[in-house]
C-alpha cells in the first residue's frame, strides 16, 4: 500500500485542483460527481446535512455552527476547502482531522475508478468526505461549497438546512458579472421544500432568493440585521454578521439549544474546530494579524478594522491570485502604509512582473520580492515593536506565512 505522502502526490499530480491551476481546473456540472457518489452508494443519506454557500463568511460560519453542535453533543462532520497547511484540514470530525491511513485506504480502494473517470481533485476530495462521514457514523455532516453553488459538486446532497451567507463579485469569470447572476448560480443548492437563511439581506439579490426560493417551496428567512447577544472567539468585527447567520441558521434546525450551549460554543471556535487564518493573531511585538479575505468585500471589512487599532507604522505582506484588481484592493488601505508585495508559489498567481506593471504609476511605497517569505522577513525586520504586520490578499499568502511560523515553532 502506498504512503500517505505517495497518495497526497498522485492526488495533487493526477488531479486538477482549483485553487491552483485555476480555470484549467474548473469542471462544472453534476453528472460525474453523481456517478462517484452512487459507485460510493450514496453515502450522504446517512445523516443529515447542513450545505453553506455564499461568497465571503461561509468558512467561518461552517466552523462555528460545528462548534456550536459538538458542545451540544452532537458528532459532526466538517468539510471545507481550501486548506492551509494539511490537505486533511478539509475533513474533520469532532474537530479532529481524517487519519493520514484513511486517506490512504480511500483512495487506494477506488483509484482504478478514480482514473477511469477522470475526476477533478475537489470531486474525489468531496467523495472522500460524504464517505468518511457515514464511515464515523456523525449526527451531522456540515458541507461547504466550493464554488458557486448550482454546479458544485457538493450540491448533490438533499440537506437538511441550506445557508447562503452573501453576495459579492468574486470568481466572476465563472459565475457572471453582477451580484444578481452570482446570486442566482448560489441558489442553486436551495432544495425542495428544504428551508435556506440567507445571511445578508441585498437589494441587489433579494429578488433573486425570494423568486428561487418561491420556486422550490423552500421557507426562506434573512439573518436579522439586529446586533446579536452572542460572540465568539473568531475576533474579526465581520464575524459579527456571521454569528447573526449561525443563530438564525441553528434555529432552523428546531435543537431546542440553550443560550449557554450556543454561546459555549461560539467562544471555542478555534479549539473545537482548528479553524485557522481569520483575524489570527499569530506575534505580539510587533503585533501580525493574518487573514484569508482576499476579495474587495472581504479585505474592506478587514481594513475596516485595521483602522480601529492602535498601532505605530502599518506594514502590508500581500499577494494575489490572477485576476483580481489589485489597485482597487491596496486602495483600502492607508497610504501611509508600507506594502511588501510578492506572488504566492502557485500557478495561478499572479505574476511579479504584472504587480509591477499594473502598479508602476502607484502613489503607495511599495517593495516588491520574489518570494512571499522573502517580503515577510523583510517586515518584520523593519517593524518597530509597536507596529502592526496584516499578512493577506490570498489564501495562500496566509498558509505560507503559517508553515513558515509552525516550522520555527514561534509562537
Amino acid at each position: 500500500m502506498e504512503t500517505y505522502q505517495e497518495t497526497i502526490a498522485w492526488m495533487f499530480s493526477k488531479l486538477p485542483m482549483f485553487q491552483r491551476k485555476g480555470a484549467a481546473a474548473y469542471r462544472p456540472g453534476l453528472e460525474a460527481m453523481q456517478q462517484l457518489d452512487q459507485y460510493l452508494g450514496n453515502p450522504h443519506q446517512a445523516y443529515p446535512c447542513i450545505h453553506i454557500g455564499g461568497t465571503n463568511g461561509k468558512g467561518s460560519t461552517a466552523h462555528m455552527m460545528v462548534s456550536v453542535l459538538q458542545t451540544a453533543g452532537f458528532k459532526t462532520g466538517l468539510y471545507t476547502s481550501p486548506h492551509l497547511l494539511d490537505f486533511r484540514e478539509r475533513i474533520k470530525v469532532g474537530g479532529q482531522l481524517i487519519s493520514k491511513q484513511e486517506v490512504v485506504e480511500f483512495v487506494t480502494s477506488h483509484k482504478p475508478y478514480f482514473e477511469k473517470a477522470q475526476l477533478s481533485f475537489f470531486e474525489m476530495t468531496v467523495g472522500l468526505a460524504l464517505w468518511y462521514f457515514k464511515k464515523e457514523k456523525v449526527d451531522y455532516a456540515i458541507i461547504e461549497v466550493g464554488l458557486g453553488g448550482r454546479l458544485d459538486a457538493t450540491n448533490i446532497i438533499t440537506p437538511v438546512l441550506s445557508v447562503i451567507t452573501n453576495i459579492g463579485l468574486d470568481h466572476t469569470q465563472f459565475l457572471g458579472t453582477i451580484h444578481a447572476t452570482i446570486a442566482r448560480e448560489k441558489a442553486g443548492i436551495i432544495k425542495p421544500k428544504i428551508p435556506v437563511v440567507i445571511g445578508e439581506k441585498d437589494p441587489r439579490t433579494q429578488a433573486v432568493f425570494e423568486e428561487v426560493a418561491q420556486h422550490q417551496g423552500a421557507p426562506l428567512s434573512f439573518a436579522e440585521q439586529q446586533n446579536s447577544p452572542f460572540f465568539s472567539d473568531l475576533t474579526g468585527s465581520y464575524q459579527k454578521k456571521n454569528i447573526r447567520t449561525v443563530i438564525a441558521a441553528l434555529e432552523q434546525l428546531h435543537l431546542g439549544l440553550e443560550d449557554e450551549i450556543v454561546q459555549k460554543g461560539l467562544l471555542n471556535v478555534k479549539e473545537a474546530t482548528q479553524l485557522m487564518g481569520r483575524w489570527q493573531k499569530i506575534r505580539t511585538t510587533p503585533e501580525v494579524i493574518l487573514d484569508v479575505a482576499h476579495n474587495k468585500e472581504g479585505l474592506t471589512l478587514v481594513a475596516k478594522q485595521i483602522k480601529t487599532l492602535s498601532y505605530g507604522k502599518l506594514h502590508l505582506v500581500m499577494g494575489f491570485v490572477q485576476g483580481r484588481e489589485v489597485q482597487d484592493l491596496l486602495s483600502l488601505f492607508p497610504s501611509s502604509a508600507t506594502f511588501y508585495l510578492s506572488s504566492p508559489n502557485l500557478e495561478r498567481a499572479l505574476p511579479l512582473t504584472q504587480l509591477k506593471e499594473e502598479l508602476v504609476n502607484s502613489p503607495l511605497y511599495i517593495q516588491y520580492f520574489q518570494q512571499v517569505l522573502l517580503a515577510y522577513q523583510a517586515a518584520l525586520e523593519e517593524a518597530a515593536p509597536e507596529d502592526l504586520i496584516f499578512v493577506g490578499g490570498s489564501t495562500f499568502v496566509v498558509a505560507e506565512v503559517l508553515e513558515y511560523e509552525k516550522n520555527n515553532s514561534l509562537k
